[in-house]
């Protein structure tokens, strides 16, 4: 590869809010210098046509092992699919393209909250797809779902079927199960039976998902449930060695029923490994699934609790024992007191990041905030603006408006709390390309909704502080390495822009495209 000068260019650093530069030199993929262009000296000089260049993008939060398990499900996001006509549509359609013999139908990413009166789809509605097929659709969440009356009948749920902990088959009036399947464990019991992708074709998706990555100008992810497929950390390097450039932190999810083994040498190194373990406490706002001290407006409900105290801290220890971090889904303000309330006091385990990382943490207040920064443990956050600016319909109706202004208050968390990360949960969330990086941004900027209102204008940032949450400051959330900041010793991966994302009007940024993207050197993206 040898070296390389990279020079007319408009280069955000990700080392700080304001630190620019115009040229940089690669040397064997490795950044060897940043500077002015006037100062560049070397061989072989790529001028980049005075475009705009950051760090390669960081999605701290996503789910490339659910896409890949998930590989022939038809996508049914909004703006798209929204009615339960639409969704039925969209699976027709798929039908025709899965030949095999009682295929399963699959689609997932459909939003109740868009579709008329807020109607959840059931199974009456499935059976317009398919009667003697099993069909399922996962909701926008991806804690939910909606099955067919074969799926049901296919995984033995009767009205004599008792609910599992911590989720629901929601019944009809004579208390059969309609199809509705509320959090993890409910939709486990029918997706038990849906025959899993082969290793080549999880081999083959996440190859896929790594091309479709560059095109956003993401070089480097964190999994946050990675053992959606079968032997994650062989799969994905599998994938890797057959052309996956992304670098992969994988976080499997903890199942007390299964343990997880403790980690063998090696497991933790390299551009794909084994980075922590997830819990999910409880659901999501979106669906009124979230933890919650006070009841949902309207109703009595405070939500769900998905796991034990007891598995949350099984699951810590076996962190600590490994050396990796614990990764706790906690939304609503109920899970997230939990969260500090176990280990507020614990010794952390790690030196260099966060030992225990919050996932989403919709509501922060400033109260809270001085919890984690008071606490004795290292916590960091990964959080999200498209949630809001994709799913308001749901948190309309979730949230108290008192609730509002401390609802992903990312100017309060990016002033008070170093390691912090925007990211897309993809495809856990209710918008087609959710893993646009540019969308995030203008959210983040603009705080205005898909649907233009205002959520929370005070919670504002700027392009600058946003875009160092996908690089600078996010890369202090994960043990990913060489990835965040053009800077000597860092890797030379970075994404040039068609547009200059840090001058377009505000309600133009996510129209911003990534023209190249560069992998350690090498262009593996060209629009």
């Amino acid at each position: 590869m040898g070296e390389q000068l990279f020079t007319n260019a408009k280069v955000f650093t990700g080392e700080s809010e304001t630190a620019f530069a115009s040229a940089f030199r690669v040397v064997d993929g490795v950044i060897d210098w940043v500077g002015d262009a006037v100062e560049a000296t070397g061989e072989s000089v790529i001028d980049l046509g005075g475009r705009t260049v950051l760090p390669g993008l960081i999605d701290s939060h996503t789910h490339p092992a659910l896409i890949a398990g998930t590989a022939f499900a038809a996508e049914c996001f909004p703006p798209l699919v929204t009615s339960a006509g639409d969704l039925v549509e969209v699976l027709r359609a798929h039908a025709q393209t899965v030949t095999e013999k009682d295929a399963w139908i699959l689609g997932r990413g459909f939003d109740d909250t868009k579709f008329p009166g807020r109607a959840m789809p059931t199974a009456a509605d499935l059976d317009r797809v398919s009667t003697d097929r099993p069909v399922l659709v996962w909701r926008c969440d991806a804690h939910s779902a909606v099955c067919n009356t074969r799926a049901l009948e296919l995984a033995g749920l009767s009205a004599r079927t008792p609910d599992p902990d911590g989720a629901r088959f929601e019944r009809d009036e004579s208390g059969r199960p309609n199809g509705v399947l509320t959090e993890i464990a409910a939709v486990a019991a029918v997706t038990a039976f849906i025959p899993a992708p082969t290793r080549e074709q999880q081999i083959d998706a996440l190859t896929g998902i790594g091309d479709e990555l560059a095109s956003r100008g993401i070089v480097a992810v964190c999994d946050l449930l990675s053992s959606r497929i079968d032997e994650p950390l062989v799969t994905f390097r599998a994938a890797a060695a057959r052309g996956l450039r992304t670098a992969v932190a994988l976080y499997p999810g903890w199942d007390p029923q299964h343990p997880l083994a403790d980690l063998a040498p090696g497991d933790r190194e390299g551009r794909i490994h084994v980075a922590g373990v997830k819990v999910v406490l409880d659901g999501a706002y979106s669906n009124r699934t979230a933890w919650v001290h006070q009841p949902y407006p309207g109703s009595c409900d405070h939500g769900l609790r998905l796991v034990s105290d007891e598995d949350v801290l099984a699951a810590g220890e076996w962190a600590r024992r490994n050396g990796v971090q614990l990764a706790i889904h906690a939304m609503g303000d109920r899970a997230l007191d939990r969260v500090v309330d176990l280990f507020a006091d614990a010794e952390p385990w790690l030196d260099d990041i966060p030992s225990v990382r919050i996932e989403h943490a919709t509501i922060v207040s400033d109260a809270y905030l001085e919890r984690l920064r008071a606490a004795r443990m290292s916590f960091g956050i990964a959080t999200h603006t498209v949630f809001f600016f994709a799913e308001y319909d749901g948190y309309e109706k979730a949230l108290r408006v008192e609730q509002v202004p401390d609802a992903y208050p990312i100017a309060r968390l990016y002033a008070g709390l170093e390691p912090l990360a925007l990211s897309s949960d993809r495809p856990a969330t209710a918008w087609s390309g959710a893993d646009d990086v540019m969308l995030s941004v203008e959210a983040a900027v603009r705080r205005r909704t898909y649907n233009d209102v205002d959520f929370g204008p005070d919670a504002a940032i700027g392009v600058a502080q946003a875009l160092m949450l996908y690089t600078g400051r996010a890369r202090l959330l994960s043990s990913l390495k060489g990835v965040g900041m053009l800077a000597p010793g860092f890797d030379a991966s970075f994404a040039v822009l068609e547009g200059d994302v840090f001058t377009v009007p505000e309600d133009q940024i996510a129209q911003v495209r990534v023209a190249e993207t560069w992998i350690r050197g090498e262009r593996v993206f060209l629009r």
